[in-house]
């Protein structure tokens, strides 16, 4: 018997990734930032959630990959990470997805960069490939944070 697990899918860029659909709080339409002075390149601003601060981080600065729409077009997938909440910039929201655990794969040896990081592993599709997100590793690298120094607007 397979394990499967739902998945909340989404794009950034060309890229399509998911992430545990436990893992996702709320998913909203862009929202104000207001930028946040001193923060990594890779933090987007700050947001009002319903009266609650929350960080926003450009997950296309985190993959270090070109910045392509604005973040007034981005959509902010919203997960608890440890105790409070962040908000993800992602290009447009796929669908939630089933996974059967059994047939994700290792990412190649091919893949390098800081993708390899923070990929936990890939799920072949008809149309292409899944990559399986790992946010909460993503998020408490300091590294990845301040990895995009420099690739300012």
């Amino acid at each position: 018997m397979s394990k499967e697990a739902l998945y909340c899918t989404f794009y950034v860029g060309e890229q399509f990734y998911g992430m545990p659909v436990n893992d996702v709080q709320e998913v909203l339409q862009a929202q104000p930032l207001t930028r946040a002075p001193l923060a990594p390149p890779a933090v987007a601003g700050l947001m009002n959630l319903r009266g609650q601060i929350v960080t926003a981080v450009d997950v296309r600065r985190v993959m270090r990959m070109a910045v392509g729409a604005s973040q007034e077009d981005s959509m902010n997938v919203v997960i608890r990470h440890d105790n409070s909440e962040v908000s993800l910039l992602v290009d447009r929201i796929g669908d939630v997805m089933t996974v059967d655990e059994e047939k994700v794969e290792q990412p190649p040896e091919t893949l390098k960069g800081v993708a390899r990081e923070f990929i936990r592993g890939i799920f072949p599709r008809e149309d292409g490939l899944l990559l399986l997100i790992d946010v909460h590793r993503m998020l408490n690298d300091d590294a990845c944070l301040r990895a995009t120094a420099g690739s300012e607007q």
